[in-house]
């Protein structure tokens, strides 16, 4: 058998081994890459506000008190969002995880509820569950195909893997024996006037090596996450270092005079004087004696990395620490960056165009290679 047989039979069997998660992952990766555009436009009174005149907003004290009486006492709010946009609502959510041992995504999640308040007038704009919101159903669709974490992940984390071996074995198999102009046309463009079978053929080749890069570099983000041995590899390839990041804890001190609202609003206001720049700040309000306040300033308008993290007392809002981007390493900011590397927002609108296209052809690939081996199997079945 010949080395181009070798890995053609690799192609063949791995890949239909792993088609069907490959082909989900991928699909719901695209239909969630555009789902912040989708809802703002679909759900505008929602998400957005008509600004007063003088801009002044209410404290987030008093704006935290109303999102939790719609939430109820059983749902305390564990993360806040504030914009420094005039026109956008502020986000308070509740979220708890539901027991260890769930099987799917549904039992694995107990709540977990957005309240939106108009910051200028305090009023609610509308509660979303995103426990069964489409887009959080189809993003935990594509994290672990609707099972819990513990048992979903690994399957597409397995999967992913599998296609990185398709995506370099497809490559050897695309490359051209000679680089004539028969074998050029036949590997870089589309014979659309051919009979299905050719043109499924050119389908699966052409689009798949346009975008062999980009879709190499969403598998590639996404096993960061499904494997703790590719991630530290990551992190030691980009920082050039094997020893772990080191990582601050802050308290609070213990007192028994706890103003909870007072030191919020502190904290808040110190952070967004220190943080000017910063496009939304996220807060993770202190649960526990000695807990601290968590606020998190990001200097961009939806990505997530590129922020700075800062930790106040609960008792008096006492800013206790700081840790900037700026000052983390390169295998922190690499290992930070690949949520938006992930879903190209790290290019903003161009990255994400980029990754619905190139997320659209991933999902095609298995389907026009088991149309492939289903036409070679059965050749009088498909013209």
């Amino acid at each position: 058998m010949t080395f181009k047989k070798a890995v053609g039979k690799i192609h063949l069997w791995l890949g239909l081994a792993s088609g069907l998660v490959v082909f989900i992952v991928a699909l719901t990766g695209c239909i969630y890459t555009f789902q912040k555009e989708i809802s703002e436009r679909l759900h505008p009174d929602l998400y957005f506000v008509p600004p007063p005149d003088d801009h002044e907003k209410l404290p987030l004290s008093f704006l935290q008190h109303e999102a939790q009486a719609m939430l109820g006492k059983d749902k305390p709010i564990n993360f806040i969002v504030a914009y420094n946009d005039p026109v956008r609502a502020w986000e308070f959510s509740a979220y708890k995880e539901g027991p260890e041992d769930a099987l799917t995504y549904f039992d694995a999640l107990e709540y977990y509820k957005v309240v939106r308040v108009n910051p200028y007038t305090g009023k609610i704009t509308g509660t979303t569950d995103y426990k069964y919101e489409f887009f959080n159903v189809v993003k935990y669709l594509h994290w672990s195909l609707l099972l819990s974490t513990k048992y979903g992940q690994p399957i597409v984390g397995i999967g992913t893997l599998i296609f990185v071996i398709l995506l370099i074995t497809g490559l050897i198999l695309w490359w051209p024996k000679k680089w004539n102009k028969a074998n050029f046309n036949k590997s870089f463009k589309i014979k659309w006037k051919a009979k299905f079978k050719r043109l499924n053929y050119d389908l699966h080749n052409v689009p798949g090596f346009y975008s062999l890069f980009f879709v190499l570099l969403l598998s590639l983000s996404g096993m960061v996450w499904a494997f703790r041995w590719f991630q530290s590899a990551v992190y030691v390839v980009s920082s050039l270092s094997v020893t772990p990041p080191k990582e601050e804890v802050f308290k609070s001190g213990i007192s028994h005079e706890i103003d909870a609202a007072h030191a919020i609003d502190v904290a808040f206001t110190t952070a967004a004087s220190l943080s000017p720049g910063a496009k939304r700040i996220g807060i993770s309000p202190a649960y526990g004696p000695d807990a601290a306040i968590t606020i998190y300033a990001y200097k961009g308008r939806e990505i997530y990395y590129d922020y700075d993290e800062l930790s106040f007392d609960q008792h008096s809002g006492r800013l206790l620490g700081r840790q900037d981007w700026s000052k983390k390493n390169n295998g922190e900011k690499i290992i930070g960056m690949n949520y938006d590397i992930h879903v190209g927002a790290a290019l903003g609108l161009p990255g994400k165009i980029v990754a619905f296209i190139a997320s659209f052809i991933a999902a095609s690939l298995p389907v026009t290679g088991f149309l492939i081996w289903w036409g070679r199997r059965n050749k009088k079945a498909i013209h």
